[in-house]
C-alpha cells in the first residue's frame, strides 16, 4: 500500500501542499492538483519519479477530466482522493455579492462533485478506492462573515454522508476530513489570533499517517476530535466563541 497513488486538490499551499510533501516522503506516489504551481516545482524536483503536478481549475469540467486522465496515465490507477481546494470569502453577508458565494460553491462544492465524478469510474473499476472530503468545523457551526463557505462547508458534511451511502457497495470508502483552524491564506483574514490556530505543516504530516484510513470521520488529533464532539453537540455555543475570537467581528 506504500505506493498507492493519491491525488489532492489545493495541493499549492497550505494544508494540501503539507500532505502532498509528507506523502511523498512517506513514499507514495502524489498528483498534486491546483490553479497555481508556484510551490509545486520544488516537490517535483525532490520527487521526479512519484510526483505529478498538474495545473488544474476544479471549477472547469474538461480540465478536472483530463487531469485525472493524467494521472491514470502516469499510474494507471487513483487509490486515494483528496478534496481539499477550498475558496474563502471573509465579509459580512450584507456586503457580499451573490456571485461571491456561488464562486464559493463552485470551488468548495462542485469542485468537489467534479472530481469524485472524474475519479469514480477508475474507482469502480479497480474495485474500491478512497475519498476523503475536507470540511471544516464552521459548517457545524457557522461563523461570521464567512456565510458562504460555511454553507459549502456544510453541504459537503451531508453529500459526504451521502456518498458513503451509495457508494460503499463498490468498495469505496467516502469520509470527512478534518482538520482544525490552521494558519493558511484562507484563514488570514479571520482576525483569529496565529496561536490559536494550527500550523498547517503539522497538520498535513498528521493527516498523510491518516491517508488509508476509512472512519467516517478522519482528525489529525485528539484535541480537534474532541473540538468536533462539542461542536456537533453544541453548535451554537461554539458558534458563538469562535466568533468572539475575531478581533471583535464576532
Amino acid at each position: 500500500m506504500t505506493a498507492s497513488v493519491i491525488l489532492v486538490t489545493g495541493a499549492d499551499n497550505g494544508i494540501g501542499f503539507h500532505l502532498a510533501a509528507s506523502l511523498l516522503e512517506a513514499g507514495r506516489r502524489v498528483a498534486g492538483l491546483d490553479i497555481s504551481g508556484e510551490s509545486l516545482a520544488a516537490l517535483q524536483e525532490a520527487h521526479p519519479d512519484c510526483f505529478l503536478p498538474l495545473r488544474c481549475d476544479v471549477t472547469a469540467d474538461a480540465q478536472v477530466n483530463a487531469a485525472v486522465e493524467a494521472v491514470v496515465a502516469r499510474w494507471g490507477r487513483v487509490d486515494v482522493l483528496v478534496n481539499n481546494a477550498c475558496l474563502a470569502i471573509f465579509k459580512p453577508f450584507t456586503e457580499k455579492s451573490l456571485e461571491e458565494t456561488r464562486r464559493e460553491f463552485e470551488v468548495n462544492y462542485f469542485g468537489y462533485v467534479r472530481t469524485i465524478a472524474a475519479v469514480l469510474p477508475y474507482l469502480k473499476a479497480q474495485g474500491g478506492g478512497i475519498i476523503h472530503n475536507v470540511s471544516s468545523g464552521v459548517g457545524i457551526t457557522g461563523f461570521p462573515g464567512l456565510s458562504g463557505y460555511a454553507s459549502t462547508k456544510g453541504a459537503i458534511e451531508t453529500l459526504t454522508r451521502t456518498l458513503a451511502l451509495e457508494l460503499a457497495p463498490y468498495g469505496i470508502c467516502v469520509n470527512l476530513m478534518h482538520p482544525p483552524l490552521t494558519n493558511t491564506k484562507s484563514a488570514a483574514p479571520l482576525g483569529v489570533p496565529p496561536q490559536a490556530m494550527a500550523d498547517p505543516a503539522d497538520v498535513g504530516r498528521q493527516l498523510a499517517k491518516k491517508i488509508l484510513s476509512t472512519k467516517p470521520v478522519i482528525t489529525p488529533d485528539f484535541k480537534t476530535a474532541a473540538y468536533l464532539f462539542f461542536a456537533r453537540r453544541f453548535p451554537e455555543a461554539i458558534g458563538k466563541l469562535f466568533g468572539k475570537l475575531t478581533d471583535g467581528k464576532g
